[in-house]
């Protein structure tokens, strides 16, 4: 008597389908945690260049800005108002430099040096402010030179249900932090 082994067609089949029904199951989890982890980074590129930029104005004296950007990553990137291809807010991607001339604002004849560039968050679908802010600008002490810049920032936006999306505060003391979800509010005490 010889002894096979393997799997028979009926053990194979059920393996399948058992196989089958869990990835069906965890598909939607996966989803979520995939779009869950790029509204956190999104939010930690940002928070990470808005201190970045605020911690440059105080070590180089002041006029260290933050703008939107259309097209960030050109050879000479210029300030613009994030309406370009594809982009909704800041998530067209943004540039930081430093203020030489005092213009306020970075063009492609100016002579300000870029520090940072941040290009296009090609998986949030938008990043908008409550108040239309285009830049920050920061002074030697590492506040907002415009009081006005003070706002609320979404993350996220019809392709992210509200528990995904993220709120953050930016005060006029140029930091910003998360407020929360989608729902969340920074409330007139903390701008």
């Amino acid at each position: 008597m010889q002894k096979h082994r393997g799997f028979t067609l009926i053990e194979l089949s059920i393996v399948v389908v058992i196989a089958a029904i869990l990835v069906t199951l965890a598909a939607p989890s996966f989803v979520r945690l995939i779009k869950s982890n790029t509204i956190t980074s999104g939010v930690n590129s940002f928070t990470a260049d808005l201190r970045f930029a605020r911690s440059e104005s105080i070590r180089r004296g002041g006029s260290v800005i933050m703008c939107r950007s259309d097209d960030p990553e050109v050879a000479s990137p210029r300030c613009g108002p994030g309406n370009g291809p594809g982009g909704n807010g800041w998530v067209t991607g943004w540039i930081i430099f430093y203020d030489v001339d005092g213009d306020q604002t970075k063009t492609v004849a100016s002579t300000d040096p870029v520090l940072r560039v941040q290009g296009p968050l090609r998986s949030i679908d938008s990043i908008t402010e409550q108040t239309p802010v285009n830049l920050f600008r920061f002074t030697a002490t590492g506040r907002l030179a415009n009081l006005a810049s003070a706002t609320t920032l979404q993350f996220g936006g019809g392709d992210f249900s509200s528990d995904l999306q993220r709120v953050m505060c930016v005060s006029v003391g140029g930091r910003g932090r998360i407020a929360g979800d989608g729902t969340a509010t920074c409330g007139a005490n903390s701008q």
